[in-house]
């Protein structure tokens, strides 16, 4: 049994763009990438999970033949990451909720505190 190439592509595309978006500054942005990612993980647990596609893995009947059935594991775990993936997506737009609302803005900007640290030890040992 082989993988299939182009839902791996697809995997490492959605991972790229997920990552991609994981490192801007905008909260927006970050939740998109973090559902990306999140989307790949889902896609790679069914495309290792194995199984051909299209079969269910409820067995009917008392003949019938468990070889060629999906892996209920693997579907399982996606069901569960999937409810995961909303709960923290709903956690994540009330925290850009209640943080626009404090500071009318979406940009995550560096905590002056870590600057004044950054700009010190850059003062005492500029090779690092």
């Amino acid at each position: 049994m082989t993988a299939n190439l182009i839902l791996l592509i697809v995997i490492g595309v959605l991972t790229a763009c997920g990552v991609y978006l994981l490192l801007e500054r905008v909260v927006s942005k970050m939740l998109l990438g973090l559902i990306l990612v999140s989307n790949a993980a889902n896609l790679l647990i069914l495309t290792v999970g194995g199984g051909p596609d299209g079969k269910s893995p409820i067995v009917t009947g008392s003949g019938t033949s468990t070889a060629g059935m999906a892996d209920p594991l693997a579907q399982a775990m996606v069901l569960t990451a999937i409810v995961i993936t909303m709960g923290l997506a709903a956690f994540v737009l009330a925290l850009a909720y209640r943080a626009y609302m404090l500071t009318t803005t979406e940009d995550v900007s560096n905590d002056p505190e870590d600057a004044q640290i950054a700009a010190k030890r850059e003062q005492e040992d500029p090779e690092q």
